[in-house]
């Protein structure tokens, strides 16, 4: 095989390979369901705030509300997609929402499948259902 015709077979599947490999390519939902709820990357559970106006673009749980209701982070090349948002929060970092509502954990779930915190606070927390 001559040096052209390799580079003829090559080009077209380096070119593929790099296309795939590109960050545009390879987003994906910062979430998925498992079990009837939606959980981030750790699989673990995440839940939404009644307190949160869906689609207003902002957080309610700041300061203490999110040390035990960390927020589902997104980093700073995050860009909202079909059914997920990007919420700025008051320190001025970036929450995934699902359907307009923030995202969070709860810090006191323990594993993988856990949902402990659905239904606290009066019932003003839930497990985020797809």
């Amino acid at each position: 095989m001559t040096r052209l015709a390799s580079f003829s077979i090559l080009g077209p599947v380096l070119l593929a390979a790099c296309i795939l490999a590109s960050p545009a390519a390879r987003a994906q939902e910062p979430a998925t369901a498992m079990n009837g709820v939606l959980v981030g990357p750790n699989q673990m559970t995440l839940y939404v705030f009644d307190k949160d106006a869906a689609g207003s673009g902002k957080s309610v749980c700041n300061g203490g509300c999110a040390a035990n209701w960390p927020p589902l982070m997104a980093s700073g090349e995050a860009a909202a997609t079909g059914d997920w948002s990007l919420v700025t929060r008051d320190d001025g970092g970036k929450q995934w929402a699902y359907k307009g509502r923030p995202l969070y954990y709860w810090a006191k779930d323990a594993k993988p499948g856990d949902k402990t915190g659905d239904g606290l606070l009066n019932n003003a927390w839930h497990a985020a259902q797809p």
